[in-house]
């Protein structure tokens, strides 16, 4: 039964339930007012339209292959997350500060991810809120159908990646596809607007990595003309420089400017 694919969809809308725990401090501007969202019981209520088999539907999928189905979207859904939201650069650009401090493990990959994932959900609140009062709630109260609820779903989707999106990157995929130039977002097929959202992201992820790669640079600089100049030139200057490129950035409040950087950096 195609009602099962707006699984997707509800995993957009509940991840910004965690989101809404960071609304106390001030958001990007592109937020709206209202981010109310589904609650536990609506969950409930989704899985259980979602695996019976309604009466008078003859060619309706059984209950246990409608759970099958649900398990394989499941399979899908961090594809999702990484390629249609900030996860992406948010994800490589703490990956690059990990690696400018040379902390090897410090901090530990699954703590980067966990913070990646919950500045995912901050940046992409406004989003969810559209897809569950637009989609979500809609086709939960029986008053838009299952293609309607999808369709404007991934129109809302569409709408954030093309504000992330260079129109160059846009433009490359458009005429690599050989489709006529779309007149609007919504007309942009999902197969151009998600490629093109990824490599910007990656420009984007990049050129903020090596922004914040030069001051810790500058530090190795300066430590390595030290021991050089002292005869030390055995002494590998990472060891020396390691606790001066910490203490940096820790004086200069690293972590939370890096937060609020990245989550301004979204449109």
């Amino acid at each position: 039964m195609v009602r099962l694919g707006f699984w997707a969809v509800l995993f957009l809308a509940l991840g910004a339930q965690t989101g809404t725990a960071f609304a106390q401090d001030p958001a990007p501007a592109t937020q709206p007012s209202d981010t109310s969202l589904p609650d536990p019981n609506q969950v409930l209520d989704l899985i259980e339209k979602a695996t019976s088999s309604e009466p008078g539907q003859a060619n309706d999928w059984s209950a246990p292959v409608k759970l099958a189905v649900v398990f394989a979207l499941l399979a899908l859904l961090p594809s999702i997350l990484v390629m249609m939201t900030s996860f992406t650069r948010i994800v490589i650009v703490l990956s690059f500060v990990r690696r400018a401090l040379t902390t090897q493990n410090i901090p530990p990959t699954i703590a980067l991810i966990g913070l990646a994932l919950f500045l995912t959900l901050y940046t992409m609140t406004p989003t969810f809120s559209q897809i569950n009062q637009q989609a979500f709630q809609p086709y939960m109260n029986n008053e838009m159908p299952f293609p309607a609820a999808c369709t404007k779903s991934m129109d809302i989707m569409k709408e954030f990646m093309s504000r992330q999106t260079r129109p160059a990157d846009l433009e490359m995929f458009v005429e690599l596809s050989g489709i006529d130039h779309p007149g609007s977002v919504a007309d942009v097929p999902a197969h151009v607007m998600i490629p093109s959202f990824a490599i910007s992201e990656f420009r984007k992820a990049f050129e903020m990595g090596c922004l914040l790669f030069i001051p810790f640079l500058l530090v190795d600089l300066v430590v390595a003309g030290i021991l050089l100049s002292a005869g030390m030139m055995m002494l590998p200057p990472v060891i020396i420089s390691l606790p001066f490129k910490i203490i940096l950035f820790v004086l200069v409040d690293g972590w939370q400017l890096l937060a609020r950087t990245l989550v301004t950096s979204f449109h």
